[in-house]
């Protein structure tokens, strides 16, 4: 939603108490005391503990009081009870509003402390990229499906090891903490692992031990890993992930199928072909793009899946930043709700030494 819209929805949420009080005491004043408006400015305060605070509410609820004292007065309801019944009311309304503003308030403040915890774990867990990385420039994007939320499923990383620059994007099956957990085994074991293994299949030897030892059987993570060298080129190693897209200088767009399907992270014990190291060119002024499947299974209103291959074009600024920032501003577009599943993109940009 803009954030036009929301600061306009607040304040009308805001002055809707006054509003009230002012509508029904214009209504009293016209039909008189026959109709028993007096005890609707009871409404006041009532909307006051929804939208504000405590103190807000008790000032509201003065100003019911003095308001239904006056019209109560004007309508000569303190000569029978009905008056009496109306002020009896309006206190009773006023005192749960400024309950109903204190619980609030106190569970925003615990809501507040749970986004500082999970935006230190995202911290602690997704580090910030490098903007430079040998001879790479990188940028990522990070989508949560849930509004809310800070860290989700999906998992990245970027590490300029003595062995080149290393990258690991990678999607946990499931949701929740538990894929959180499973996220931060991953990642724990390819920061190690990118600076301790000399190749890229050593790398991958030890995911899969952590997966195996730490993921209950039911959970698993695909993943792509990548190794840019000091020669130009690219070396891919691939579990169950969604193929790199390599957008050449001319704006063509490659996309580099590994030689067997394998088995995502977890999945060992269940057979199947091991993954094996794969190599792509890779070179000035290229760019390459590691991504999640939130990404191309995004679709729009009429249920098509958004055209990642089409959209590359998006990344022609010269700062991989905001070149990242367009493409996932055109995914936003796209989308024709929420975000479904989390969405993670690494965009590495070779330098141009042709230009150098």
């Amino acid at each position: 939603m803009p954030a036009s819209k929301t600061t306009s929805g607040v304040r009308m949420l805001s002055c809707m108490p006054l509003t009230v009080m002012t509508v029904v005491a214009a209504a009293d004043i016209a039909t008189g005391p026959g109709v028993g408006f007096l005890p609707l400015v009871s409404l006041g305060p009532a909307f006051s503990g929804l939208v504000g605070g405590w103190r807000r509410t008790a000032v509201t609820g003065m100003v019911a009081l003095l308001l239904c004292v006056a019209l109560g007065t004007y309508d000569g309801l303190f000569e029978e009870r009905r008056g009496f019944t109306a002020m009896a009311a309006v206190a009773g309304v006023t005192g749960v509003g400024i309950a109903a503003a204190v619980m609030r308030s106190r569970r925003e403040a615990e809501l507040a402390g749970v986004r500082s915890i999970a935006e230190v774990a995202q911290r602690v867990l997704l580090r910030p990229v490098p903007p430079e990385a040998g001879p790479l420039r990188a940028a990522v994007s990070y989508t949560s499906a849930h509004a809310e939320a800070r860290i989700g499923g999906d998992l990245y990383a970027v590490v300029d090891s003595p062995y080149g620059v290393r990258v690991i994007v990678g999607d946990v099956q499931g949701k929740g903490l538990a894929a959180v957990e499973a996220a931060a085994v991953v990642l724990g074991a390819f920061r190690a692992a990118a600076h301790d293994e000399a190749d890229l299949a050593g790398v991958g030897e030890r995911l899969e031990r952590s997966a195996a030892r730490e993921l209950d059987g039911e959970r698993f993570v695909t993943a792509i890993l990548a190794e840019i060298g000091t020669a130009q080129g690219v070396v891919f190693l691939n579990y169950g992930h969604p193929a790199p897209l390599l957008v050449r200088r001319d704006g063509s767009v490659d996309e580099p199928q590994p030689p067997v399907h394998a088995l995502p992270l977890g999945l060992g014990a269940h057979g199947g072909d091991r993954p094996k190291p794969y190599r792509a060119d890779f070179a000035g002024g290229e760019q390459l793009l590691l991504y999640t499947d939130g990404v191309t299974e995004t679709r729009d209103a009429g249920g098509s899946f958004y055209p990642l291959g089409e959209r590359v074009r998006l990344l022609s600024d010269p700062d991989p930043r905001r070149a990242l920032d367009a493409l996932r501003a055109d995914l936003v577009r796209y989308a024709a709700g929420p975000p479904q599943d989390d969405a993670a993109m690494v965009l590495l940009r070779y330098a141009d030494t042709a230009g150098a």
